[in-house]
């Protein structure tokens, strides 16, 4: 069942002006309840630009947005409705922190929704521990390290529960542990809470192991919204947007190309061990 819809979606920065840009171009788009979605294109492509159309923060220039199957411009009353429905997040969120305490901060976005304080502090307590912060919810966030403020300012998104949450490349500056233990972090909170996820990120590896489809944007338009393994068939089609594939796809590419019998959809490290060591013992048993 689709929570987002967009129709003919069209946005033009500057329109009117010699700066007039069409940033994204007649986009239709159907995206699913309770699943992970992959967003990527190049920079430029419009993928930021379409994100911050899904929450409101920008008003199409013509199409519509459909939230639940309502236009979220057809009443403007209700956008801070829409507001609490699509959770936006934007890159180096740590930026945004601003209370005393870690679980102050957490409280913020509950508090604005009207939540009582029982139900802000179960919301605090249960975010925290997804996001493995529980033990800092009494700290300054200004004291934490990197890694930490970045999941204490996801998590006051995550606690007002939107059914879309938006994470604009949340690994951005992280190193590699710090980066898989976040992605992990967001893949348990999508199924914990069977909401919608939208992670737009420059990593293929990251999209590659953690979605469930992608959406790809290419100078403003809709280049493909499929499954993550098809997507990652179209090798040849991604460069020429000057996008890559994930390194382990690329390398199984060329085994397939030396003759190895090896599977199309090999795109994550996990895939290809075990399709490469199902290959070794064939030729063992064949010897």
């Amino acid at each position: 069942m689709a929570i987002l819809k967009t129709e003919g979606l069209t946005y033009t920065y500057s329109a009117g002006t010699p700066f007039e840009k069409t940033a994204v171009d007649h986009v239709d788009l159907c995206i699913e309840e309770n699943t992970m979605i992959g967003v990527i294109g190049h920079t430029g492509s419009g993928k930021s630009t379409l994100m911050q159309h899904f929450n409101g923060l920008l008003q199409p220039t013509s199409g519509k947005v459909l939230l639940e199957h309502q236009d979220i411009w057809a009443d403007k009353s209700k956008l801070r409705e829409v507001r609490f429905k699509v959770g936006l997040v934007f890159q180096y969120p740590e930026y945004q922190l601003f209370e005393e305490t870690v679980a102050k901060d957490i409280a913020f976005g509950c508090r604005n929704m009207g939540l009582s304080e029982e139900e802000t502090k179960k919301r605090i307590i249960e975010t925290a521990q997804m996001l493995g912060i529980r033990e800092l919810l009494d700290r300054s966030p200004f004291a934490l390290s990197g890694g930490q403020k970045r999941r204490a300012a996801i998590a006051g998104v995550m606690a007002m529960r939107p059914k879309v949450l938006i994470l604009d490349e949340p690994c951005a500056g992280l190193d590699p542990r710090g980066r898989e233990l976040m992605l992990h972090q967001i893949q348990d909170y999508q199924k914990k809470t069977q909401s919608t996820v939208l992670l737009v990120s420059h990593s293929m590896e990251d999209v590659a192991a953690f979605t469930k489809k992608l959406l790809v944007m290419n100078q403003g338009k809709l280049f493909c919204y499929e499954e993550t393994e098809k997507v990652f068939r179209r090798t040849e089609e991604l460069k020429a947007l000057g996008l890559r594939v994930p390194q382990i796809a690329s390398v199984m590419q060329a085994l397939r190309k030396k003759g190895y019998d090896l599977p199309e959809d090999l795109y994550t490290v996990e895939k290809a061990r075990d399709a490469v060591f199902t290959l070794l013992r064939k030729e063992a048993a064949s010897c």
